[in-house]
């Protein structure tokens, strides 16, 4: 599933020189750079993804209308990032349009391995309809199309909640705490919160959504820290996290948790009453599946707790860009249209019918796509995820910095290790601040 495809993995590093020859000759398929060509017709481009692709009679329908074979390439995610980055560095050809990370516009922009999205489609028009779009953006110009919504939300288990004897949900994070703990003090459930502590990438996402939900920003424009003093927003999340460990809101055991495992085996099975940071879907496509969940119409979405109300959701999309090797970048454009559609993404993620369902395809990028599917019943909370999709925000609003990997490595293994009570809270911010700090200045 989409959710539990992206988010729950590590960030992929680019791939160091020396192992560059061997990754190139297992993904360059032969081919070779050479000049692009703006044909589109009797052509066969290659889509690498790291997701099933669309239904066999979609893409037949879509070679009859343009004349353009899609050979498609399903590779897993971390694979994935470095298979294009070695064949951008080596400049071999690798796919013709393939996968950006929202983590990693920054970095693609700097090093200008993609294609101007804006050169080959209309990204103005498809502002309005793509409220991710913005997340693509790097030095004005757009690295990718966001092709499946994904943004964080707080999920609850409404059930659980009733039974402390809570009527009303929480719009602020205080009410919110205090709602885990009298769940606690009644005895529902000993354990009411989910955070996943274990050093890895859903760790640091975690702390973003929180650092948002009390009113601050990570980075500015300059990639310099907004978090380093206790009174910023993000010094006062990962203390709210760390207390919430120490007190006895989340499990003791979640110091080696990862974010899938903590939805898999905590929420899912009604563990805890709540993940503040879950991920856009889980609810439909995880919690009320009987097959891998014990909380079957238990689980619903709550707009995210805010300091003096709802907060926001902080958007960690996947899209579909052209890189600079790209055989046949014009008919890559049109396949990307063609994929990132409304009537596709609703038709993909279910609102026709299971003959036209792309397998882990969840919550279409366009709200008219969104619309769509929540007017025919087919999305789980439909008209919820749409007003949240709307409120969604790029984590970093200037656009995810270049040095993103090292920066988020920084902040989930200073984070565990505050966790840990091997350093403390002040410690570990101060840690992630002068990390953030060296990498803004280039040193």
């Amino acid at each position: 599933m989409k959710s539990m495809r992206n988010h729950m993995r590590g960030v992929a590093l680019v791939a160091g020189v020396g192992s560059l020859s061997l990754i190139v000759a297992g993904c360059s398929g032969g081919g070779g750079g050479g000049a692009a060509s703006t044909a589109t017709k009797g052509v066969t481009i290659t889509v690498a993804l790291a997701i099933e692709p669309p239904p066999r009679a979609a893409l037949d329908a879509f070679t009859k209308s343009t004349g353009i074979t899609v050979k498609w390439t399903n590779v897993d995610w971390d694979s994935l990032q470095t298979k294009i980055s070695a064949a951008a560095t080596a400049k071999t050809y690798f796919a013709d349009a393939t996968d950006v990370d929202w983590s990693r516009v920054g970095q693609l922009g700097k090093l200008d391995w993609f294609y101007p999205m804006e050169n080959y489609v209309d990204t103005k028009a498809m502002a309005a309809d793509m409220p991710q779009l913005n997340s693509f953006t790097s030095n004005t110009h757009v690295i990718g199309i966001p092709y499946d919504a994904s943004f964080m939300v707080t999920t609850v288990n409404k059930q659980l909640f009733a039974k402390a004897g809570i009527t009303t949900l929480p719009t602020t994070i205080d009410a919110y705490t205090k709602d885990l703990q009298q769940i606690k003090a009644k005895g529902v459930t000993q354990y009411p919160l989910n955070i996943p502590f274990a050093a890895a990438e859903g760790l640091s996402t975690y702390w973003y959504q929180t650092t948002a939900a009390f009113g601050g920003t990570i980075l500015d424009g300059k990639g310099k820290p907004q978090f380093a003093t206790p009174d910023s927003a993000g010094y006062k999340a990962a203390q709210w996290m760390t207390d919430a460990l120490k007190t006895g809101l989340v499990p003791p055991g979640n110091i080696n948790v990862s974010d899938s495992q903590g939805q898999q085996t905590l929420m899912a099975k009604g563990t805890v009453a709540s993940t503040f940071s879950d991920y856009s879907g889980n609810v439909g496509s995880l919690y009320d599946l009987p097959a891998s969940s014990s909380v079957v119409n238990q689980v619903t979405y709550l707009p995210t707790p805010g300091v003096s109300g709802v907060g926001p959701n902080l958007s960690n999309p996947d899209g579909i860009g052209i890189p600079r090797q790209a055989k046949y970048p014009a008919a890559a454009a049109k396949f990307i249209e063609w994929f990132t559609s409304a009537t596709n993404q609703s038709d993909f993620a279910g609102a026709s019918g299971p003959d036209k369902v792309m397998p882990g395809f969840f919550i279409p990028s366009r709200l008219t796509g969104l619309s769509q599917l929540t007017s025919k019943g087919k999305l789980v909370e439909g008209a919820q995820l749409g007003n949240l999709l709307k409120g969604s925000a790029p984590v970093f609003p200037e656009g995810a910095p270049a040095w993103y990997p090292q920066f988020s490595h920084a902040v989930y293994t200073n984070l565990h290790a505050a966790a840990t009570g091997s350093m403390s809270v002040g410690d570990a911010v101060k840690a992630i601040a002068d990390t953030a700090t060296k990498l803004s200045n280039g040193s």
